[in-house]
């Protein structure tokens, strides 16, 4: 169950109180590193969306936006039975205290109660928002497992060709090594006579066994059936696999650096450029 770090989502919805949206970008990361773009109004949120994220997610670099638009900005009332009293209070005051000095207009307004603010219900639109973090966060999962199963099939393509390549190798390896032992015969043509016929044969036999690539094969054969069980493991394997094509790239590289015949050259290259393909694939995965 190969899941990408590469997705999107968004969820939206609108009320008579306004509308809000809400969006998840993730890309690929070495950890799991949250981003959040949250309206002050619902600050509050952050904590519990982070603990979400780390639940569900392992690896990825996530960007959360919220975008919250009221229906229409803060109105103001005046409480008119609440301005009736302070009246009442201010006329027996005058005609307690004639000397005592009245307040203005926006003093009166300032009197706690007598001016009244309304908004969108606060404690609803979080709801909201939580219900489409939800909604988003689910399709972002999907996203992300939709995007690794194509990367999955590309792996396993790459994985098929480099099963060919071991496999033609191999079926040659007789004739290469007959042809290798050939041409290190002819190497050694200058310097026969000065080296005893025992000599000789064991340094060929030396020369031989260093440019036997049986083993790599194996290793490159036992490397690509583990990718393969990778690709078939739950939870996050992305590290593990890019570890794998470290060594399945070590085993190229030997290949090609014992290789003294064109048709072993040839496959230690395509071996790289197979190896190289997967390793920008997996680059992407959790």
């Amino acid at each position: 169950m190969v899941h990408s770090m590469t997705a999107f989502a968004r969820a939206s919805q609108e009320a008579d109180w306004g509308s809000l949206e809400l969006e998840l970008r993730s890309v690929n990361q070495r950890y799991l590193d949250l981003h959040f773009r949250l309206p002050e109004t619902l600050r509050s949120l952050e904590p519990g969306y982070r603990d979400a994220l780390r639940q569900r997610l392992n690896r990825g670099k996530v960007e959360c936006t919220l975008r919250f638009v009221p229906t229409s900005g803060e109105t103001l009332s005046i409480n008119a039975e609440r301005l009736a009293g302070l009246a009442a209070a201010l006329g027996e005051l005058r005609r307690t205290v004639p000397e005592a000095a009245m307040p203005d207009a926006l003093s009166l307004l300032d009197h706690p109660g007598v001016l009244e603010s309304s908004g969108p219900d606060i404690d609803v639109v979080t709801d909201s928002a939580q219900t489409l973090f939800k909604e988003a966060l689910d399709a972002l999962l999907e996203a992300r497992a939709r995007e690794g199963a194509e990367l999955a099939t590309l792996i396993r393509s790459r994985l098929a060709a480099v099963r060919q390549q071991v496999s033609e190798v191999k079926a040659q390896l007789p004739d290469i090594l007959k042809r290798q032992r050939d041409q290190l015969l002819a190497r050694l043509d200058t310097v026969r006579a000065e080296l005893e016929p025992q000599r000789l044969e064991a340094e060929l036999t030396l020369m031989a066994q260093k440019a036997d690539v049986d083993e790599e094969l194996d290793r490159l054969a036992t490397h690509v059936d583990e990718v393969e069980r990778q690709l078939t493991l739950k939870g996050p394997v992305g590290r593990r696999l890019d570890f794998l094509m470290q060594e399945l790239n070590r085993e190229a590289n030997t290949l090609s650096s014992k290789s003294v015949v064109a048709e072993t050259t040839r496959s230690a290259v395509e071996l790289k450029v197979l190896i190289e393909q997967m390793r920008e694939q997996i680059q992407n995965i959790e």
